[in-house]
């Protein structure tokens, strides 16, 4: 493997372990800084996650469109420079203010994740391209799961440590992309930036005129929030429905994160050999429907655990839909596709939490109509059906 394929598949790890990194420590950080207790806490985590999430909406298309008018390595090395020095104010501040411009700026860093899909475009040839991008869903899920396990580590040293190793990881990864990554924009494909282009609204407005991309962006959106469920009320349906502990909690995510990553890097030139990019989006389209209803109904917490890696078999739509999308575009727009592609996954991000948790909380409460604490599932799966023929139509029209 390529050194710079490494450089950029550990800067997609890194973006997913500094969300997961500083999770255990943030309740007790929050309550130092602001002196309220664990429920005025929550409130502020939910400010935080939020704040970050609309960074990454509205800064994906900046940063991609930045990257392909002045190349992806500056984009990439300056915002892991930026990234170390916002993780080493956080862990010495001391007001929740400051902690709040953090995560803002924490946010924009971690965009460039558009940027490092981008490069991944750039260096690929076109059948290769889902495999590839299989690699980078591989590596942020595994950011996900080596994350909150050493982030729950270093909190028996403080609440600042998590952010102090952050920002070492940071540091040499900047150092390691210096020494090693080349730069993929050519005069050849470099396009002039514009602030019309390099917004979420407008990257999206143009990109949706393109009749092969509009309605894949629409696919990926509802795909991105019936996905959000498992992070969003996991956590609560385990307790609920299961009365399970919150490390076992946290193991059963450790175990769907494990597995998603097996999927995107390990099976996924597999099934794009045997399926094709469009056969692996029906096909992954069709497992979530069928993990999503039984984790609905599913009243046995050995079954749930079961279904988990079996849920993350569906793993192979975001490569396969990015695949598909990246060849319908030109070189010149790979930047802006990618970030168009973040700010629609924050973009869910924002919005399918609140969604999935008043859901939860609807049917699992003591007023609830039916009691019912896999109803999230049951909404994810109307998500899914939706997109899957939405995506199937699109199929259609283009084979025809």
């Amino acid at each position: 493997m390529k050194l710079s394929v490494v450089f950029i598949l550990i800067t997609v790890l890194l973006d997913a372990m500094g969300i997961g990194l500083i999770v255990p420590v943030m309740p007790d950080l929050i309550q130092e800084v602001d002196g309220g207790d664990l429920a005025t806490a929550a409130l502020w985590g939910g400010v935080l996650s939020t704040s970050f999430a609309v960074m990454q909406f509205i800064f994906g298309p900046v940063l991609g469109g930045l990257s392909d008018r002045f190349g992806r390595r500056p984009v990439l090395l300056i915002s892991l420079v930026v990234m170390t020095a916002d993780y080493l104010v956080m862990a010495m501040v001391s007001s929740i203010w400051l902690l709040l411009i953090g995560r803002l700026v924490g946010g924009i860093t971690a965009a460039t994740q558009s940027t490092a899909a981008a490069y991944m475009a750039d260096i690929s040839k076109p059948e290769k391209k889902a495999a590839n991008f299989g690699l980078i869903g591989a590596a942020f899920g595994m950011g996900f799961v080596i994350g909150p396990l050493i982030g729950g580590f270093l909190a028996e040293y403080g609440t600042r440590a998590p952010f102090y190793a952050a920002a070492i990881l940071a540091a040499l990864n900047a150092a390691f992309g210096w020494v090693i990554l080349t730069e993929t924009v050519t005069d050849r494909i470099r396009r002039p930036f514009s602030w019309s282009r390099a917004n979420p609204v407008g990257t999206l407005r143009i990109l949706g005129k393109l009749p092969t991309i509009g309605p894949l962006l629409l696919v990926y959106f509802l795909y991105q929030m019936a996905f959000t469920v498992y992070p969003a009320i996991w956590s609560y349906f385990g307790q609920e429905r299961f009365g399970w502990s919150p490390a076992i909690i946290g193991l059963s995510l450790a175990l769907f994160g494990i597995m998603l990553a097996i999927v995107q890097g390990g099976l996924m030139p597999k099934v794009l050999k045997i399926l094709g990019e469009r056969g692996a989006v029906i096909y992954g389209h069709g497992f979530d429907v069928a993990a999503f209803l039984a984790l609905a109904f599913v009243t046995s917490g050995t079954i749930a655990l079961i279904l988990v890696p079996l849920a993350s078999l569906a793993g192979v739509i975001t490569p396969a839909l990015q695949g598909i999308m990246s060849k319908a575009v030109g070189d010149d727009q790979q930047g802006e596709l990618q970030g168009a592609l973040t700010s629609v996954s924050a973009l869910a991000m924002m919005i399918s939490p609140m969604l999935m948790t008043s859901t939860f909380a609807a049917f699992s409460g003591a007023g609830a109509p039916i009691y019912l604490p896999g109803a999230p599932f049951l909404l994810s799966t109307g998500l899914i059906l939706i997109g899957l023929a939405v995506f199937i139509r699109y199929d259609r029209t283009v084979t025809q």
